[in-house]
């Protein structure tokens, strides 16, 4: 009988009791599930996105979800060097933390701001898988945008479902047509190959 796997539960609508308890499971399992068997794509194209639009790659990035560290290994590998990852799943920050990448993590539920840290705090954010199904919600771009100053960017990495869900479009018009960010680029591309799934990466500025 062969190990567990998760990627087929993850989306399940949950609380986010039961959110914390699948991935910190999942933790152990997750970079051979997403990485070696179904060649997860998003943690680099996002870091490519960022790497476009930011020429300072000492700025201060918040690597939203941070997960097991897949995002931010792939920032540093695109010359990032200032990494603070936040995630739900203690299990998984305890993988990310081992990565060396990010001089600072904490704990919190994006469903539930504010997050722990001051306004302004960050030139730039990725937030890679973050917003999907069972995961979180449209509205949380508001304390996004809080911890972010102004003229940072932001690159969003979500699969192609979610996207047609329109949830999170909606939310990114609506702070738009607000002055609150403008949207420089929206490109789809491959998510998770190995499950046939497409997804998009959106490339915004703070305003």
């Amino acid at each position: 009988m062969g190990a567990r796997r998760f990627l087929g539960d993850a989306y399940a609508d949950t609380s986010a009791a039961q959110t914390r308890e699948l991935y910190d499971a999942w933790a152990e399992v997750y970079d051979t599930e997403l990485v070696t068997e179904n060649a997860y794509a998003q943690p680099r194209r996002c870091a490519a996105a960022l790497a476009a639009v930011e020429s300072n790659r000492d700025a201060s990035i918040l690597d939203i979800g941070c997960g097991t560290g897949l995002s931010g290994l792939a920032l540093r590998d695109a010359g990032f060097c200032v990494l603070t990852g936040c995630d739900l799943s203690p299990g998984m920050m305890l993988r990310a933390m081992a990565t060396g990448v990010y001089s600072r993590m904490f704990e919190t539920d994006l469903n539930t701001p504010p997050m722990p840290v001051a306004d302004e705090s960050f030139g730039a954010a990725t937030a890679v898988g973050v917003f999907s199904f069972g995961h979180v919600k449209a509205d949380a771009m508001d304390d996004i945008l809080r911890v972010l100053r102004p003229g940072s960017p932001l690159i969003i990495g979500l699969n192609e479902k979610y996207y047609a869900e329109g949830s999170l479009t909606r939310k990114l018009d609506t702070l738009a047509a607000a002055g609150r960010l403008s949207v420089l680029s929206r490109e789809k591309g491959e998510h998770i190959p190995g499950t046939g799934i497409e997804g998009w990466v959106l490339t915004l500025r703070r305003n």
